[in-house]
């Protein structure tokens, strides 16, 4: 299967990055890669969330689990750890993708997020991302998360945003089949 670019977002010191078309019956695979993420605000989180109304409102339903690896600059601090804080059950609040990103110039967040089967009305939506985060404490941070929308509506919007605070980036979404 070939992965298909559908559109590139780049954002300078903007609220959001929303994806307001081209998710539609066409692919059953919606994949989001984002690359040098960037928060205004020193540790915010970076998340997401969907629409059911062309970007009206993002605020889908969904139940999720979020965990992470992490190891310091010394290579003396390492941990790997299921995060209950940051689990969604049956909230419509944005999902954190990436946590605790810092500010600096050489911190950021970079990785991608499968959108399975959005248009389908039939079955909740799943989807998971996985990132990796040069966090405000100086830890390299993988995080993982998995879940679904609680919803047989189609999905024809995401929206990535800070937690606090605008943003610098590029995410692209690509259709994949």
């Amino acid at each position: 299967m070939a992965m298909k670019l559908l559109t590139t977002n780049t954002s300078s010191n903007a609220a959001s990055s929303s994806f307001t078309s081209s998710i539609d019956s066409t692919y059953k695979l919606y994949i989001f890669k984002w690359y040098d993420v960037n928060p205004a605000t020193d540790g915010a989180e970076f998340t997401v969330n969907f629409s059911t109304d062309a970007g009206s409102n993002y605020n889908m339903t969904k139940t999720t689990t979020l965990f992470r690896a992490y190891q310091n600059e010394a290579g003396d601090d390492t941990s790997l750890g299921y995060v209950t804080s940051l689990d969604l059950a049956q909230s419509t609040d944005y999902q954190p993708i990436a946590y605790d990103v810092g500010n600096g110039a050489d911190e950021s967040a970079a990785g991608i997020l499968w959108l399975f089967n959005p248009s389908n009305t039939t079955y909740v939506k799943h989807f998971y991302s996985r990132a990796n985060v040069y966090n405000n404490s100086n830890l390299t941070v993988d995080v993982f998360v998995g879940g679904y929308v609680n919803s047989t509506n189609d999905i024809d919007a995401v929206d990535f945003k800070m937690s606090s605070g605008n943003m610098d980036g590029v995410i692209k979404m690509y259709g994949v089949g």
